[in-house]
């Protein structure tokens, strides 16, 4: 898979709340909250230009009733694919050719992946000297590995981790004030 990230894109944000709005019709009152994720979600960090989507649902097993509809919309639902408690879900524009989004479905007790996420988001924001080492990053690694997607995401790896571990501390802390 050839590896690209493209500076931010304004309309990211209006395509998640487009497919966020398609996911909440599917689960409905399954969807406690839905969470626009991941690189597209950081106003001005470059990105591979796949919306990731995370819905936090009452009861991940029921998420696997709606796989059929699911996969009307495009999606091709994969389990837990590695984190468990996770239901993932990817979306591809068979026209282009390309990958356009990512659906990380997760229960609403798996409270330490949720905030991962959200944390890692909002650090990031908040942090824009931090924001733009992880997008020099992510040039130089696309820069190297074109079309070795592995490889590039094996070199955020630790940067990932490290930042992670900063940002659950940082958002929990703002949290308890």
């Amino acid at each position: 898979m050839q590896v690209e990230v493209i500076t931010h894109n304004p309309r990211w944000k209006n395509e998640f709340e487009q497919e966020a709005q398609k996911i909440k019709e599917i689960y409905q009152e399954l969807i406690l909250d839905i969470h626009h994720i991941g690189s597209t979600s950081v106003p001005g960090l470059i990105a591979k230009p796949i919306i990731d989507i995370m819905p936090v649902v009452s009861d991940i097993n029921a998420v696997d009733k709606f796989d059929q509809q699911m996969r009307a919309l495009g999606y091709e639902p994969l389990g837990e694919n590695g984190i468990v408690g996770r239901r993932f879900f990817r979306k591809d524009n068979e026209a282009l050719g390309k990958r356009t989004h990512h659906v990380h479905v997760f229960d609403q007790h798996s409270h330490d992946e949720i905030i991962r996420h959200l944390a890692f988001k909002a650090y990031l924001i908040a942090h824009p000297n931090i924001a733009n080492q992880y997008g020099n990053l992510k040039s130089r690694l696309a820069a190297t590995y074109p079309n070795d997607i592995e490889s590039y995401m094996a070199g955020k790896n630790e940067f990932i981790k490290e930042t992670e571990k900063q940002a659950v501390t940082w958002y929990e802390d703002k949290l308890s004030h």
